[in-house]
């Protein structure tokens, strides 16, 4: 090894993103760097080590034995630098800097303007952007770096993406006024089943969640009398309150209809909707502290006084 070098975090964490991505372009594009940059880093990593780390012969790079045995330990410097910024951030209020966040349908808009308001009082100089947009559209606009991360309703399998469970959620039964169920203390699963359904899109993390319920208490999805699927939670309220059926909404979306009498929610009958909630972003990607501090207060506080 060079005796004037030092080991350079910034070039561990190029070497990575090269490896994981498996070109020097790709890494290029996701690092914002030209690749010549990327390569020359790289080259430099290799001269400090004196061994090659990447074999460029073959379309799609490949790691040697030393690439290899490097790999663990650069991902673990990318952890470690991520987990000293999450540790870090709980010391100061005086963070400054601009939050992009994608939230999908249900998340972003119920969940998070509620938990925007604090986190805002806490660090006021944190300067907030959020996009409400599907699951597909969040993980483009992160693999793009048009957002820092997601917080998105239903888990995702993606290579490239960390995901991590960070609030949990329940759907309840929910009925207009008048309604047969509407007086009742609680209600089986498969007598509810028997009415017409208002229902989100297919896809939508709430109807996943759902239908996943109902198999496992081996009743068929398609057996519904779905008189309407809609593509956001808003409507899907409407439609209940106006009688053309019931549906299964996340407590946070519907306090205000219940609070009012507009809306009425049922208890299942030894029957749970829960479901968790995720962030999601790039494995490779240092986030901001911005981000970092957003995530931090997610997991560390008692979210249900404000939802």
């Amino acid at each position: 090894m060079v005796g004037q070098m030092a080991l350079n975090f910034h070039q561990l964490h190029i070497f990575y993103t090269v490896a994981e991505r498996g070109s020097f372009s790709a890494a290029a594009q996701a690092l914002h760097m030209t690749q010549p940059a990327v390569t020359m880093q790289v080259q430099s990593l290799e001269d400090y080590f004196g061994t090659k780390l990447l074999l460029r012969s073959t379309k799609r790079i490949e790691l040697t034995e030393a690439g290899q045995e490097l790999m663990p330990y650069a991902r673990r410097s990318i952890e470690l630098i991520r987990d000293t910024d999450q540790a870090m951030s709980l010391f100061t209020k005086q963070l400054k800097g601009r939050l992009l966040l994608g939230g999908s349908l249900t998340i972003g808009e119920y969940i998070l303007p509620r938990l925007l308001g604090p986190f805002g009082q806490a660090y006021p100089d944190i300067a907030i952007s959020m996009k409400v947009m599907n699951t597909a559209q969040i993980m483009e606009d992160i693999i793009n770096h048009q957002l820092n991360f997601g917080l998105i309703e239903a888990p995702v399998n993606h290579p490239d993406m960390q995901m991590e469970a960070v609030m949990s959620d329940e759907l309840h039964l929910v009925v207009p006024q008048g309604h047969p169920l509407a007086g009742r203390t609680d209600v089986t699963l498969t007598e509810a089943a028997s009415y017409p359904f208002v229902l989100r899109e297919q896809g939508s993390g709430t109807r996943l969640v759902m239908e996943e319920q109902l198999k496992r208490k081996n009743i068929d999805p398609s057996d519904l009398k779905v008189v309407m699927d809609l593509g956001s939670t808003g409507a899907v309220k409407c439609a209940v309150e106006a009688g053309l059926g019931i549906s299964f909404l996340s407590s946070s979306s519907t306090k205000h209809e219940i609070a009012l009498g507009l809306l009425h929610s049922v208890p299942i009958v030894d029957t749970k909707f829960k479901r968790q909630f995720y962030s999601i972003y790039l494995k490779s990607a240092l986030l901001p502290i911005s981000a970092v501090t957003f995530l931090t207060f997610l997991r560390e506080n008692d979210l249900r006084k404000w939802l």
